[in-house]
């Protein structure tokens, strides 16, 4: 257990590294936000339209409508994650990248990414179709599914990026990767994000306290200025969290397809971040 622990630290302070020398790389998984907000809000009207046509059309109108939403919201997330790995593999490999060249590498990618899109939106509608369906056994073993389908395609997207193959052979060849190297039991990735809960706690604990005095000064520009700050923190920490996954599944891969131990990333480190099961 100590083990494992130390093993998180090392991996997010070297992650932490590769992000200190390319801060802009914080901007892809701010994009992705920013459109995810924009797409949310184009298809609020649809799906309450739908969700009402529900009875009427037999749910087909919602299914359509889902399926479209979560056909757009991959595409958006998984164009941005492969600009963000594009370039953490360009800084990985000794170069230094620029948010062009990110966007370069993901433009050059845009057929592949919207195919995995596709299979995602339709494994998400299938889950989904099936979770409403079911009582709580069948839930539990939708979210088994789940968990088994995240878990096979943790490399997808440096695959996409990297290697030339379609979107179908990109999770065969992500779930074979991970089978191959580290066997089938994930502990970093679950150890970054026990590591940025810890650090979403810490703030919590900071700013109570402020916001607690700043509601008895009775001051509303001073609460407004404390509430700001508390959510511009938690908006910045996310921001991190999410670019030092892309950054850590970028060398993770490397390690993996390549052999090849990333600048930062002690060999050991990076094995004992997935320990096989026994």
């Amino acid at each position: 257990m100590f083990q494992r622990i130390s093993n998180s630290w090392k991996l997010a302070k070297a992650s932490a590294a590769v992000l200190s020398a390319d801060k802009e790389l914080m901007i892809f998984p701010a994009l992705s936000a920013v459109m995810l907000v924009l797409v949310t809000a184009a298809f609020a009207l649809p799906i309450i339209l739908a969700d009402s046509a529900r009875e009427m059309l037999g749910g087909v109108a919602s299914y359509v409508v889902g399926f479209l939403f979560y056909l757009v919201s991959y595409f958006v997330i998984f164009f941005c994650n492969s600009a963000l790995v594009g370039a953490a593999m360009i800084r990985l490999r000794g170069g230094d990248p620029t948010v062009a060249d990110g966007f370069r590498i993901a433009s050059g990618k845009v057929g592949v990414i919207f195919g995995y899109a596709l299979i995602a939106a339709t494994v998400g509608m299938i889950l989904r179709a099936i979770q409403e369906r079911a009582g709580i056994i069948g839930r539990i073993v939708v979210g088994l599914i789940g968990m088994a389908w995240n878990l096979a395609t943790f490399l997808v997207v440096p695959v996409l990026v990297v290697e030339d193959v379609n979107p179908i052979d990109a999770v065969k060849r992500s779930a074979a990767l991970l089978k191959k190297t580290w066997g089938e039991q994930v502990i970093g990735g679950f150890s970054l994000g026990v590591i940025m809960g810890l650090a979403t706690f810490l703030l919590i604990l900071i700013f109570i306290p402020l916001i607690i005095l700043a509601a008895g000064s009775q001051s509303p520009v001073l609460i407004g200025v404390v509430i700001g700050g508390f959510v511009i923190s938690l908006l910045l920490l996310s921001l991190v969290n999410a670019t030092l996954s892309g950054i850590y599944t970028a060398a993770l891969y490397r390690f993996a397809a390549e052999g090849q131990v990333s600048k930062g990333f002690a060999s050991d480190m990076v094995q004992d971040a997935f320990r096989p099961k026994h």
